[in-house]
């Protein structure tokens, strides 16, 4: 009898132990057949899931972890930005099969990255770079011309490239870029204070269909260099120029050819005259201009850019005070339909309008500074 006792109790714990895996597979049944359908739903349609958030459910099953795993489409972002030992996390992360096609990589204000870990990279993971569409190097100091040749070297799909306020990069790194990167249409060099006219000579001549370039604060840059950017790439859509008082009309007669403009910051721009802002005025397509500061502008260049840009939706006038009442006017006539924000703060001939007589001269305005 008391063998017989120890069987049944040994039965019952293995039927214990049967119906408790019965449970966990029936478990895994509904998480995968009804959970699983909805979180995939929730992460491709519904938002977009930062990448630390992504990684995150990579811990919540193991079925949920092969079937993001499998989804390629998640991984084609790299995203380090501010960040620290953001090398040694790139290198890591391109080292697993799942970041294989990365389109994307952001280490913009990012810590320890150096040219080190691009020329590794180069070397190591160039196989893993070839469908690399945006690189953003914003604010990495440490970050040479040496870097610049090393990554691109391995990164011929590349069209966006930004690498604002480094001062290490060269005409030098330009060169490898427009060497290797032949299919650049999104250009930010700002603060990049190494780089000269031969830089955009380069890029003029090697990137004809670029669509947006920001040369803020390059002060190396003459007429010259931007009239060669202005005659070679007439298909831009986006220039800044912010903080470059050198430039003069000569140079800005020629962003008439920019027929597909549609944002211009001159914020600065201290030669800039009336007669520069007639060429600015053929410009048809300009939604964004910022004459900030543009001292020697005065009513008649801003009644011109009324009448031919007829598409403004924000327009920047702070600081000028050769403007008056006369070109709210023209403005209100040409723009109405469009313009939303107007900055008029500092321009003391314009007068201070109430709410109501605002909206009666632009309908559609939700952003009015005036000076105080």
């Amino acid at each position: 009898m008391v063998k017989c006792t120890k069987l049944t109790g040994e039965k019952k714990v293995v039927r214990k132990k049967m119906g408790e895996s019965d449970a966990a597979v029936v478990q895994q049944q509904v998480w995968s057949r009804e959970t699983m359908p909805k979180v995939m739903k929730i992460i491709s349609t519904r938002l977009k899931l930062p990448q630390r958030d992504l990684i995150s459910l990579l811990l919540v099953s193991s079925s949920l972890h092969r079937t993001l795993v499998s989804s390629a489409s998640l991984w084609l972002v790299l995203d380090f930005h501010e960040m620290n030992n953001a090398g040694d996390r790139l290198l890591a992360a391109l080292s697993l099969t799942r970041y294989h096609h990365v389109k994307q990589i952001n280490l913009e204000f990012a810590q320890d990255i150096e040219d080190k870990h691009l020329d590794i990279l180069k070397n190591k993971f160039a196989g893993s770079l070839h469908h690399l569409e945006q690189l953003n190097l914003n604010v990495c100091q440490k970050i040479s011309d040496k870097g610049i040749e090393a990554i691109t070297a391995v990164t011929p799909s590349l069209k966006t490239f930004s690498i604002y306020w480094n001062v290490r990069v060269t005409d030098v790194g330009i060169s490898h870029l427009v060497k290797n990167c032949k299919h650049i249409v999104e250009l930010n060099l700002s603060g990049c204070k190494g780089i000269s006219d031969k830089s955009l000579q380069m890029v003029g001549d090697n990137y004809q269909h670029l669509e947006l370039l920001d040369i803020t604060r390059c002060i190396k840059i003459t007429d010259r260099g931007l009239q060669h950017i202005m005659s070679k790439c007439s298909g831009l859509k986006s220039l800044n120029l912010y903080a470059l008082s050198s430039f003069t009309d000569e140079a800005y007669k020629k962003l008439s050819l920019l027929s597909n403009l549609r944002f211009l910051d001159l914020c600065g721009a201290q030669n800039v005259s009336d007669e520069g802002l007639f060429s600015i005025a053929k410009c048809k397509n300009i939604r964004i201009l910022n004459l900030t500061w543009c001292v020697r502008v005065t009513d008649v260049g801003v009644i011109a850019i009324a009448k031919g840009c007829t598409s403004l939706e924000y327009l920047s006038l702070f600081g000028i005070v050769g403007v008056t009442d006369k070109s709210l006017e023209v403005l209100s006539e040409f723009c109405s339909n469009t313009i939303t924000t107007l900055d008029v703060n500092g321009c003391i001939g314009i007068k201070k309008r109430s709410r109501e007589e605002l909206l009666q001269l632009f309908p559609y305005l939700r952003c009015f500074k005036v000076h105080s």
